[in-house]
Order: C-alpha cells, then sequence, then structure tokens
C-alpha cells in the first residue's frame, strides 16, 4: 500500500479525498466515473458539505482511488488509521504452523474465500492485532491464535 494514500492525523474527509485524486492526478470525473457515484456528489464531499459515506459511495471512491474502505471510514469518523502491518487468518481453516492463505491478505478479504467465516487479524482474547505467524500465540497476553477444540 502507498503511504502517501494513509490518511493524515486531523485530516477531514474532504481533504484527504481532494489530497489522493490530486497525487494520483484524476479529475472529479474520472473520480465520480470509476467509482459510481455522480459528479455533483463527488464536488459535495469534497467542498465539506457531505461528511459521511454510504456504503456503497464508501466501496466506490475505495475502489476508483486505490485505497481500504476503512481509510475512508476512518478519516469520516476523525479517527486514526492503525498503520501497524497486520495479517489475517481464518479461524476455521488456518492450521498453526502452516503458511496462511494468500487471498486473506488481501486488504478487501473479509471472509474467507474456502469456507465464507469471517477473518481475524486480532488475538481473540485481548484484541491485539496479530503481526507474524513466526509464533502461534499472542506476545501479549499469550492466548493461542486458533484453540484446538
Amino acid at each position: 500500500m502507498d503511504t502517501f494514500k494513509t490518511p493524515q492525523p486531523q485530516e477531514r474527509l474532504a481533504g484527504y479525498i481532494k489530497r489522493i485524486r490530486d497525487a494520483l492526478k484524476m479529475t472529479q470525473s474520472d473520480v465520480a466515473a470509476r467509482s459510481g457515484i455522480h459528479l455533483h456528489s463527488l464536488g459535495k464531499i469534497e467542498r465539506g458539505i457531505t461528511t459521511r459515506l454510504n456504503t456503497k459511495t464508501r466501496r466506490g471512491l475505495a475502489v476508483a482511488l486505490g485505497i481500504p474502505e476503512e481509510y475512508l471510514e476512518a478519516v469520516s469518523k476523525g479517527e486514526t488509521v492503525e498503520t501497524t502491518t497486520h495479517v489475517s487468518f481464518c479461524p476455521q481453516c488456518w492450521q498453526p504452523g502452516t503458511p496462511t492463505e494468500p487471498q486473506w491478505s488481501d486488504v478487501r478479504a473479509s471472509f474467507c474465500f474456502i469456507c465464507g467465516t469471517a477473518l481475524s487479524s486480532r488475538c481473540a482474547k485481548c484484541g491485539y492485532f496479530i503481526t507474524s505467524f513466526k509464533y502461534v500465540f499472542c506476545p501479549i497476553c499469550g492466548s493461542a491464535y486458533k484453540s484446538t477444540k
């Protein structure tokens, strides 16, 4: 992921979208067409009139600008973006000690492509982001990433 696409602290939705659009050298018309929203709606977002995005608009803008939806959601709410690199896994399909499926690491993936279970990227006990599967236990609380029931 390009680091310029990460929202800056205290950046508002309007400024963030305009900054990314300008960096990609895209016009408002380009972004509107690629995202499937009206040009007028994009203009309202960039002028700060619209500050909340519905799911369809958020998904469309994420695809058009090549950014994760989570960035748009965070900047809309005025939250900071978690920049720690973390890994995702399927709690049903993944076997400890084996590599994870590459598709689980896609930022757009929310569910396992094999069984449909929601992917996990945090320790189930303490919520700490999993950054590596070198070990199968959380470095914070010591819980196994996957229970062996």
